[in-house]
């Protein structure tokens, strides 16, 4: 039976990838209605709650009335089928159909439409930009990832089950106070204008405060997680203090507005007190002024005062579910902030898949500045024949690392086109293009994987004996074998833990590098790819980059000239612009910025130098 239940709603469900809503309430319906068809039962089965809890009470207001009229000898004889009927509900008919409430709650909803808005809102994340992701901490996203689900599915559960339920029984109790007599549902009914107005003055302010709360909460966790993430570099400079600090802030900050939030919700319940006092001490009154007066039975006063206090440690349940569905729809709302962005890169509508036979590359009059006014790419073209291998060289900022991530597409370009074999990357898949593009950069990051599913995220129907070829050829077959994780899991098997910090950085540049070989793209882009090597590794692995830049279109950038003299062509770049190009023998020849640079390499690497203009 709970199988069945939780089948109801696939919590893996992609939905559409699109964008999702920016307002509110279209945000959580565009994930409400794929869980709809469990939804509107527990609608109805929560309404049936409520009509049979109200309903033991005028079961006591009846039998109250049966024995003050009935002599006992008469008293089954004349009722027992009644009180079989009454016996029914509470023994039958309430435990099925609370049942069927916990099963459609806890079965149905809360786990499988929890991790649904999980799924789809981490999907359509992990689409977002490169640029994206740098301008915020990871650890903020991922929050708002796992908070949001939880959040908006709590607040659609307790408005279907919490204000549905309120409204059946308040209903109800007017309705048998009023079959009783009008006066006896007086008090019930400016309880309830007293109760509405309560709940429209400070649920608003909650709703304000809760918000502001969520955000405190999210930078928290994300300075937090900052720390923790760069704890080599908290450790190095001796710097506990200074994050304590920095998390210190935050907290004092998220306690502030925290107590705030509290601060209005003391004083929303404390008005509830006085109102349900109001309540009990009204109704009963003028329930024993009725009955003075004979006007309802004693079997209505006991129905009045059963219900009376049954609504008053309601009210405060519900009262404090009310705060915390607004708590939650600013929870969400801080989440949706996050999520409903729209994709800074996207692709062409019918965006085709890339098809590269030879490979060459065209940059057409590029242009990119990062939002900025100057600098970076300015009026750049550049064409790199098929099979050529191309070293860009240059200072930072020159704009070598900027024109990579314009041939990967992680931006758009401004203005001007980049082309592969003739096709303008703008109007083919992202997926393809990057598919086409082998990548080993300087700030090799790993997974917190196995060493086997790092290396083949290359290539990921590899099998392990491409595996162990590409750790050769990357000379990894050394160290792999002899890694051991935690949880003594070895070689293949060892996990390399948080961007791979377990390695060394010529470890995990070399698993790259293995990465790379395996992946076996038309296009190679090396950025910085050896940097991380000794000399001597470094030496060694030149030869099996040789062998990987064989027969493909290559980009290299690199500070250390050595590692890019043997290239086709180097690119001198700076301020955005290519200032010389050519051969090494023909740049030394020319004595420009080049020879210059290379005159005054120190131990192998770029030394700084002020600007020049060919």
């Amino acid at each position: 039976m709970f199988a069945l239940f939780e089948s109801f709603v696939d919590p893996l469900a992609n939905g559409r990838q699109q964008r999702p809503p920016n307002r509110l309430v279209a945000f959580m319906w565009h994930y409400v209605q794929q869980a709809w068809p469990v939804l509107t039962p527990l609608l109805v089965v929560s309404a049936g709650v409520a009509l049979i809890e109200v309903s033991l009470f005028n079961f006591i207001g009846q039998i109250v009335d049966i024995l003050k009229e009935t002599p006992p000898d008469r008293l089954f004889a004349d009722y027992g089928t009644t009180f079989l009927w009454m016996a029914a509900v509470a023994v039958l008919v309430r435990p099925i159909a609370n049942a069927l409430h916990l099963l459609l709650v806890h079965q149905s909803v809360e786990p499988s439409l929890t991790n649904l808005i999980r799924w789809q809102t981490h999907r359509y994340l992990l689409r977002q930009s490169l640029g994206f992701f740098q301008n915020d901490f990871a650890g903020r996203l991922a929050n708002r990832i796992i908070q949001t689900g939880p959040a908006l599915r709590e607040a659609v559960v307790s408005l279907i089950d919490a204000l549905w339920y309120v409204t059946v029984y308040s209903a109800s109790a007017l309705f048998l106070f009023a079959e009783a007599d009008i006066w006896l549902a007086v008090p019930l009914m400016v309880w309830i204008v007293a109760y509405v107005v309560i709940l429209w003055h400070f649920v608003p302010k909650v709703k304000h405060h809760a918000t502001v709360m969520s955000d405190a909460r999210s930078m928290l966790t994300g300075r937090i997680v900052d720390s923790y993430t760069n704890i080599m570099t908290v450790k190095l400079f001796a710097h506990a203090e200074r994050e304590d600090e920095y998390a210190r802030e935050a907290i004092v900050d998220h306690t502030g507005k925290f107590r705030a939030m509290m601060r209005q919700i003391t004083a929303m319940n404390l008005a509830l007190v006085i109102i349900n006092g109001l309540l009990i001490a009204t109704t009963l009154g003028m329930g024993l002024w009725l009955w003075q007066g004979s006007a309802i039975t004693i079997g209505a006063v006991a129905l009045a005062a059963g219900l009376v206090m049954r609504i008053n440690a309601m009210s405060g349940w519900i009262m404090w579910v009310v705060t915390g569905i607004f708590e939650n729809l600013g929870t969400v709302a801080e989440g949706m902030e996050s999520i409903s962005r729209p994709y800074a890169v996207v692709d062409a509508p019918g965006a085709g898949e890339l098809v590269v036979d030879r490979g060459g590359i065209t940059f057409e009059r590029v242009s990119f500045h990062y939002g900025r006014t100057g600098g970076v790419i300015d009026d750049l073209s550049l064409s790199v024949r098929p099979g050529e291998r191309v070293g860009l060289v240059g200072r930072s900022g020159a704009g070598k690392s900027t024109l990579v991530n314009l041939l990967l597409r992680f931006h758009d370009v401004e203005s001007g086109r980049v082309l592969i074999d003739g096709q303008d990357i703008a109007a083919v898949s992202q997926e393809s293009l990057r598919g086409a593009i082998g990548v080993v950069t300087q700030d090799t990051s790993l997974l917190h994987r196995s060493v086997r599913d790092n290396v083949r995220y290359g290539a990921p129907e590899a099998d392990d004996a491409a595996i162990w070829a590409a750790l050769r050829r990357s000379h990894s077959d050394g160290f792999v074998p002899d890694l051991v994780d935690l949880h003594g899991r070895r070689g293949l098997d060892a996990h390399v833990g948080e961007r791979g910090v377990k390695l060394s950085g010529g470890q995990r540049q070399r698993i790259a590098i293995a990465r790379v070989l395996l992946k076996d793209a038309p296009i190679l882009v090396l950025d910085e790819a050896t940097s991380a090597l000794d000399s001597e590794i470094e030496a060694a692995i030149q030869e099996d980059l040789e062998a990987l830049m064989d027969g493909k279109t290559v980009i290299a950038i690199a500070h250390r000239l050595s590692t890019i003299a043997r290239m086709d062509r180097l690119v001198v770049m700076e301020a955005g612009r290519i200032v010389e190009t050519g051969s090494h023998a023909e740049l030394i020849a020319r004595g420009g910025i080049y020879a210059r640079l290379w005159q005054r390499q120190s131990g192998g690497f770029l030394g700084e130098m002020e600007p020049e203009v060919a």
